[in-house]
Order: structure tokens, then sequence, then C-alpha cells
């Protein structure tokens, strides 16, 4: 698939640790097809707890691959950070979306999606279905 326009996955967490170690469990669960741009944006500039919507913009255009880029994130100010950025038009690659699913397993079934070169609508239908898996 060298060549291949791929989704990005941005995660954005309050915390940088969680989001390196969900983008870590996402890619190494994605199998060993094509490895997909995933970035974390995780906590402030300082590296404290919270969220920085200048982590968020180099974080999407860092994975921006001209298919778009898939945004998840953990909290309610992450999301309101990602709608503002959305809002403002030009802080974000063309393509960029806020996708609602759980943080982790929204994550790896955008990731294992993204990887098979599936397009934007079907990278955040895999991402919305995780609210529906069953544990128990």
């Amino acid at each position: 698939m060298s060549g291949e326009k791929l989704v990005g996955i941005v995660l954005v967490s309050h915390s940088a640790e969680v989001a390196d170690s969900v983008a870590e469990l996402a890619r190494g669960l994605s199998g060993a097809g094509t490895s997909v741009p995933v970035a974390p944006a995780g906590g402030t500039e300082g590296g404290g707890l919270g969220t920085s919507s200048d982590l968020i913009a180099a974080a999407a255009a860092s994975v921006d691959r001209g298919a778009g880029v898939a945004v998840l994130t953990d909290l309610g100010s992450s999301v309101l950070t990602v709608k503002a950025l959305l809002a403002e038009g030009d802080e974000l690659p063309a393509g960029t979306r806020l996708v609602d699913a759980p943080f982790v397993e929204g994550a790896v079934a955008a990731v294992v999606t993204a990887s098979t070169g599936a397009d934007l609508d079907a990278v955040e239908a895999a991402a919305t279905e995780a609210y529906s898996y069953r544990k128990v």
C-alpha cells in the first residue's frame, strides 16, 4: 500500500501518558499491515494535565496524508478544544473530523480500519461502533 493515502488518527487525552499508551496499544493491535499515521496529543506543553490546541494542531498536521484525519478525545474539555479548532477553520488540516467514540476501543477500531485503506467515513463508523462492544 505504499503511496496510498491513509486516514490519520489523532488521540487527544488530558494526559500525555494516556494518549501515548493508547496510541501504542492501537498500533500494536492493528497487526502487521499498513502502518497508519497515529499521533498522540496529550496534556499540555509543560507536561501537565489538560489539553493543548497547539499540540492537537501539530499532531493533526503530522498524520495528514490527504485522506482525512480522525480525532478521538477522552473527556469533555478535550472535545471542546477540538471543536474550537474545527470552528476556526484553518488550524487543522482539511478533512479533519471529531469522532464520537470511546477512547480506547474507538482508537483500536479506527487504527485497524484505517490500516485497510478505508476512507474517513468507514474509519469513523468503525470507531463509533465501538460503543456497542459488549464485554460480558
